[in-house]
């Protein structure tokens, strides 16, 4: 069932997203060579529990750590640990959410690991602006599909592919909601959007092809073809205007 939040939700919300989005910008301090995924998800808890919140990811359908850590090929659910070091050129997505009072926020940033191949940042530029020209379509009156189709069309006229496995969704009272937000599909499809829903916008991009299949650890979900992925996402809310983004930073992958 597709929820229309109260003021009072929407005011629960903006704190949590608001939580999400400091996070990452104080992540961003600690992406570099050396560290390890694992250094990054305990500093990621300790930022969030500081703030009076909850990182929503840990124990979630039994997920062991507070945030999804993923490297180069790894799309989405990579599981933190001691042995996974970040090195220069590399990729890192990472996946955070935050609960506060029970409603949570949710986003999604991939890093590059100091100078990266043009390749790759290619990939993360066009991620990141396909994030962008999906949110110009959550407006009231639109159907969900209408972000799918734009941020497909935007993301294969650039040479690039969407997973199609995995989707965004709604989010509120729970981390996943209905409706499910695909990356790609057919304008016009679709539940109507309408002022008070909030949705978690995540395009997934893969350099090569479109196809996914998860590993043994039973989460960590990488490229058939092992190619570079990027993954960027925001919480957003549907209003009678422009979209509101709740989980906004300052963060922009190329600087």
């Amino acid at each position: 069932m597709i929820t229309i939040k109260t003021d009072r939700e929407l005011e629960l919300m903006r704190i949590s997203s608001r939580i999400v989005g400091e996070t990452f910008e104080y992540v961003r301090s600690l992406i570099k060579p050396g560290v390890t995924t694992q250094q990054l998800d305990e500093k990621i808890e300790s930022f969030i529990v500081r703030q009076g919140a909850r990182p929503a990811f840990k124990g979630l359908y039994g997920f062991p750590a507070s945030a999804c850590i993923s490297i180069d090929e790894e799309v989405v659910h990579g599981i933190p640990s001691r042995g996974r070091v970040l090195e220069e050129g590399q990729l890192v997505s990472v996946d955070i959410g935050v609960e506060y009072r029970g409603y949570y926020g949710d986003a999604a940033f991939t890093f590059p690991v100091g100078e990266v191949e043009e390749t790759k940042r290619r990939l993360m530029e066009v991620t990141w602006e396909s994030l962008f020209v999906g949110i110009e379509k959550a407006v009231a009156g639109n159907r969900v599909q209408d972000i799918s189709a734009s941020i497909q069309q935007f993301v294969e006229a650039r040479g690039f592919n969407v997973v199609r496995n995995l989707t965004g969704h709604g989010i509120g009272r729970a981390l996943h909601e209905d409706p499910q937000v695909p990356n790609y599909g057919k304008p016009g499809r679709g539940p109507q959007l309408r002022a008070g829903m909030t949705l978690a916008i995540e395009p997934m991009v893969n350099a090569g092809t479109a196809q996914v299949f998860e590993l043994s650890d039973g989460w960590t979900i990488v490229t058939a073809d092992r190619r570079p992925s990027a993954h960027y996402e925001h919480t957003v809310l549907i209003t009678d205007g422009e979209p509101e983004i709740l989980t906004k930073h300052s963060l922009n992958p190329l600087e």
